[in-house]
């Protein structure tokens, strides 16, 4: 067997290092794909979920950005979510809005349109112009006994949007590596798919990164785990409290 010369070796060992520390899988350096990782890749499908799941509820900040669909109509979300709230914009049925929430406290903001529409599928029609110029890039509240305040705050609880979005329905299974912007990521499937992809980062934290939800549900990217944002009532001049009944939207 011929030997390789010192030189060599510290060329192949330089190499390889590059290529873990690029993200890269070379053949000849091992062919380990998890090399240099947080070692999540190695675990069974279920693990995984268990221990993304821990490190999301675990985290106190966290943006996520994308498509959910429920009950038969599509939200884009944009949210920034901690444990006391959340701020962001949604955009349904071409129509885009501000939530943020402060504790309880939920605001809805939006222009004058949008709260035009809502009062003609609520029957008001032109009564309800002058109101809708009131509200027009205000923050208005929505009162916890209003039907808009359970519609909406989910989408500004951390904690509840989290537990929805990142569970995988029938059988769990790995699908191989991959990445997210740059991040090396493994992903798992429920039942080959059509419950669902996740993809967990395997650099770091093993925060969840991108997720595929069953029946054309929705697609999500999730960042800045951990990046703390502020978080405060708006001022009286910009807050309308509209009353106890918000218009239908």
């Amino acid at each position: 067997m011929t030997a390789i010369p010192p030189g060599r070796t510290r060329l192949v060992t330089a190499i390889c290092a590059l290529a873990v520390t690029g993200a890269v899988v070379l053949t000849g350096c091992g062919d380990d794909p998890d090399a240099g990782t947080n070692g999540v890749g190695k675990l069974p499908a279920g693990k995984i979920q268990a221990r993304t799941r821990a490190a999301a509820d675990a985290a106190p900040a966290v943006r996520l950005a994308g498509t959910v669909v429920t009950s038969g109509r599509t939200y884009r979300l944009d949210m920034r979510l901690k444990a006391d709230g959340g701020t962001g914009s949604v955009t349904s049925e071409g129509a885009t809005f501000r939530l943020l929430r402060v504790g309880s406290q939920l605001y809805l903001k939006a222009d004058a349109d949008f709260w035009q529409q809502a009062d003609g599928k609520n029957g008001t029609g032109s009564q309800g112009a002058g109101a809708a110029a009131k509200l027009d890039g205000k923050y208005v509240k929505v009162p916890q006994g209003d039907p808009a305040y359970k519609k909406f705050s989910g989408f500004t609880d951390k904690d509840v949007l989290l537990a929805g979005l990142l569970t995988l329905h029938g059988t769990l299974a790995t699908d191989g590596h991959h990445a997210q912007a740059g991040t090396r990521t493994i992903r798992i499937t429920g039942d080959h798919g059509s419950g669902g992809t996740l993809d967990v980062s395997l650099q770091g934290t093993p925060y969840p990164l991108a997720l595929t939800r069953a029946g054309n549900a929705g697609t999500l990217r999730f960042f800045d785990w951990g990046e703390n944002f502020a978080l405060a009532e708006p001022a009286d001049s910009e807050t309308v409290d509209y009353g106890q009944q918000l218009p239908t939207s």
